[in-house]
């Protein structure tokens, strides 16, 4: 009888609890990113913050968005992929023209540099291919199964050889 009693309470408070959660699972992937976002703009540096990362949520949310056409789930999760396709725009938008500005400016230095002091400035190697050749040579040694023994083909003289 207490029960029935209590039920214009806990009804309003199970939805508010249930509001709160879905709340809590649309916006909390982004709050981490809130206090990135202001250190780079504030510094005008982003250098600590990968951009790789954001390419990986992109693909993952992306691919969740498409998945909930197949198969629908709760609107939240979707509401979450949209919000954090977002944020990792807006990310990679504050860390490329903070980059790009960087980049002008060491290349006006080395400009002025090089026309007053008649000096050589030397300019750090580009990661990216180095980091592109790394993964070239990771994928070509695991093609091979790693240059360890021979392929089944290999070992019948080659007549099963695909």
């Amino acid at each position: 009888m207490e029960a029935e009693g209590l039920d214009w309470l806990l009804v309003p408070l199970h939805q508010l609890v249930s509001w709160g959660a879905a709340a809590a699972m649309v916006f909390g992937g982004v709050v981490p990113y809130v206090p990135q976002y202001r250190d780079i703009r504030r510094t005008q540096n982003a250098d600590g913050f990968s951009t790789y990362v954001c390419l990986v949520l992109l693909v993952a949310n992306i691919l969740r968005i498409l998945f909930w056409f197949g198969r629908r789930f709760e609107s939240p999760l979707l509401w979450q992929s949209a919000i954090m396709i977002l944020t990792m725009l807006l990310m990679l938008k504050l860390c490329t023209e903070v980059r790009v500005a960087n980049e002008l400016n060491a290349r006006r230095r080395s400009f002025a540099a090089a026309d007053s002091k008649d000096e050589e400035v030397k300019v750090a190697p580009r990661r990216s291919f180095l980091v592109l050749r790394s993964l070239s040579m990771f994928f070509c040694v695991w093609g091979n199964g790693g240059g360890k023994g021979k392929r089944e083909g290999d070992r019948k003289g080659g007549e099963n050889f695909r």
